[in-house]
């Protein structure tokens, strides 16, 4: 099923009207009602766009079944391998001033900015074949599950076009809406991103210096700690701690209140650091992680625990191979 059976183009085209179209879904015209309300957009440039979007079934298909629902010893050497640690050094080497700036003024360590780019779009390499209204359009009004939250983005994508002037049915991006070299949902360009190269425009897709600014901006925005520790390697007795797992919240529980439960660590946490249990699993038996404030915070960039704790890994490898080779110069 599509969106509408006859599409006609985008309303930039002069002229442009359909020889003869299916009406637009009811709930459709009631979203462009509220736009035009809401927000003063014209009833006719709106039905004109989105006359011509087309309803992608594989969006719907690839966003029930993420990535992120792997197993971790399936999920892990898709994004920590050689490739990945190879060219995040290459990137931090080819942006090394840009991302000390963004350290200096947000906090958030190279290698972190380094590694959210590299799982998001291989370092800009990746940032996707769809086009972004046709996913947005998709998932609002045809994936009930989270029509709401891609409602609202939806939303936001059509106010961020109108600001930056932009042709939106021509902008590509993630089978979820997502856009540019760091991957943001319009709701998230529209209040995180910056421009960091300082021509005067912000733009995500085209300029790397925008996105690495715009990646520190996000995670400061969440309450990056700067310093902060990320994880530390955790054991596990009885079933008690299985109350402290991470279930998406900030860490409210303390490492004493969660080491009574049986959870130990080697590392010297303080007793009152908040704290959350991290479970992964692996073929030959799970392993568990004390995450921390700094944590909590990569995962809203995306809520699996499986992505930031990849964020994380590949960071450490990046920094690390970076190191050795400067020591090697």
């Amino acid at each position: 099923m599509r969106l509408l059976l006859y599409a006609f183009g985008f309303l930039a085209i002069a002229g442009s009207t359909p020889a003869m179209a299916e009406p637009l879904r009811p709930e459709i015209e009631t979203f462009i009602g509220e736009m035009v309300a809401r927000h003063g957009f014209g009833q006719a440039e709106l039905e004109n766009i989105f006359g011509a979007v087309k309803f992608q079934p594989t969006i719907i298909d690839a966003i029930s079944r993420p990535a992120t629902s792997r197993p971790w010893h399936e999920f892990r050497p898709v994004f920590i391998n050689p490739r990945r640690i190879t060219g995040g050094v290459d990137f931090w080497n080819n942006h090394a001033a840009t991302l000390e700036r963004a350290r200096a003024e947000f906090g958030v360590p190279e290698e972190i900015i380094t590694a959210i780019i590299g799982v998001e779009t291989t370092y800009g390499g990746q940032i996707g074949k769809h086009r972004v209204l046709d996913a947005l359009t998709t998932l609002a009004f045809d994936y009930p599950r989270r029509a709401a939250f891609f409602r609202d983005e939806l939303e936001q994508y059509l106010l961020l076009g109108r600001e930056q002037g932009a042709d939106i049915l021509n902008i590509k991006g993630s089978y979820a809406g997502a856009i540019g070299i760091p991957q943001f949902m319009p709701s998230s360009y529209r209040r995180n991103a910056m421009d960091f190269d300082g021509d005067g425009k912000v733009d995500l897709s085209g300029s790397t210096a925008d996105a690495i600014g715009s990646v520190a901006n996000y995670l400061k925005s969440f309450g990056w700690e700067t310093g902060g520790t990320v994880v530390v390697p955790a054991m596990v007795n009885g079933e008690s701690y299985r109350s402290v797992l991470f279930a998406g919240s900030k860490p409210s529980y303390t490492v004493e209140e969660i080491r009574k439960l049986g959870v130990m660590t080697r590392a010297d946490i303080p007793r009152d650091h908040p704290a959350t249990l991290l479970e992964l699993v692996n073929k030959s038996g799970n392993e568990y992680w004390l995450g921390f404030n700094n944590f909590f915070v990569i995962t809203r960039y995306n809520r699996s625990v499986h992505y930031a704790m990849a964020v994380w890994q590949l960071a450490e490898e990046i920094r690390m191979a970076r190191n050795s080779s400067l020591k090697q110069k």
